[in-house]
């Protein structure tokens, strides 16, 4: 065989081997001949998969559908893939449940408050990722939080998520057994982040690690709650010693989140802005308009993110 050819292909192998495709932990969906994605509206006996999303290489998700959208346009300006007026039609506008916006290689999803409800939307995700033959995917959860021992409007990358007792891990019951899996995120990936927001240098970041509870009120200690039977110098002590294990915010998505990507082979981060101290009171009281430029803080430094990993920046 000529040099040439033989050069040719060990460049072809390796650039194979660098292609990272999702991994689907689930051997059933091979025999099915359509899969429908209900909570979507989507499926691949009437959607063209690879045509729509074969080109993703970005997932942001995000618990509200406007601030989805908003992601998307603000996104889609920085790339120079759009301008403020364009409108960017809702993919999943079949289905009140969640809503999808795509511009260039991001696609932007919601996925509703707590466990279940972005569990429901991950399952469907990943599978559209599947389906879609996309490689290489980022997906990186982008939301709000309660911080501990930060001051209001930090964002924290998240190193580990944990649960309520500070373990990193993520219980689910399966046919009526206890599966603990882990929640680790991607190290490197975190790093990456922690450097773009040096590099934009426009608000205080931190890696640290991030506590998911199954609610908002008792089970992440608020007072204010319609039902409370703990007092103030116990939440403290609980929240101190959330500090002291290496939590710096509270939230309620990571845990799965950080799980399903991990199973699915999927690089993942997570991003949340911090708009309160937890150490110094449960109630949100900043005005609207500061809340609405903290929540945009996750949305500008992951948009630098992909900014400067498709060399625009």
């Amino acid at each position: 065989m000529a040099p040439g050819v033989s050069n040719e292909k060990k460049t072809d192998d390796e650039q194979s081997s660098k292609e990272n495709f999702i991994h689907l932990c689930n051997p059933h969906l091979e025999k099915m001949k359509e899969d429908f994605l209900y909570h979507f509206a989507l499926g691949t006996g009437t959607h063209d998969f690879p045509t729509l999303f074969g080109d993703v290489k970005f997932v942001c998700v995000g618990g509200s559908p406007s601030r989805m959208k908003a992601f998307i346009a603000y996104i889609a300006e920085e790339l120079g893939l759009g301008s403020p007026d364009c409108d960017y039609p809702n993919i999943c506008a079949g289905t009140d449940r969640y809503a999808m916006y795509k511009v260039g290689p991001v696609l932007s999803v919601s996925h509703g408050m707590g466990i279940p409800s972005i569990s429901i939307m991950l399952h469907e995700l990943i599978k559209l990722l599947y389906h879609a033959k996309c490689s290489n995917i980022t997906i990186i959860r982008i939301g709000t939080s309660g911080g501990i021992g930060l001051e209001p409007g930090s964002v924290v990358i998240t190193r580990q998520s944990v649960d309520a007792t500070f373990k990193p891990q993520f219980e689910q019951v399966v046919l009526g057994k206890t599966v603990i899996r882990s929640t680790n995120l991607d190290e490197q990936l975190a790093k990456e982040l922690m450097q773009c927001s040096k590099e934009i240098n426009q608000f205080n970041t931190v890696i640290g690690n991030t506590m998911c509870t199954l609610d908002f009120y008792e089970g992440q200690g608020r007072l204010d709650g319609a039902i409370c039977l703990y007092n103030e110098e116990e939440k403290l002590q609980y929240l101190k010693e959330a500090y002291d294990s290496g939590v710096r915010n509270i939230e309620m998505e990571s845990s799965v989140f950080a799980a399903m990507c991990n199973l699915s082979g999927v690089k993942a981060a997570v991003v949340c802005v911090t708009l309160l101290n937890r150490l110094e009171g449960d109630q949100i009281s900043s005005s609207h308009d500061v809340l609405l430029e903290y929540q945009q803080r996750p949305q500008k430094l992951v948009g630098y993110f992909i900014k400067k990993s498709l060399g625009k920046v």
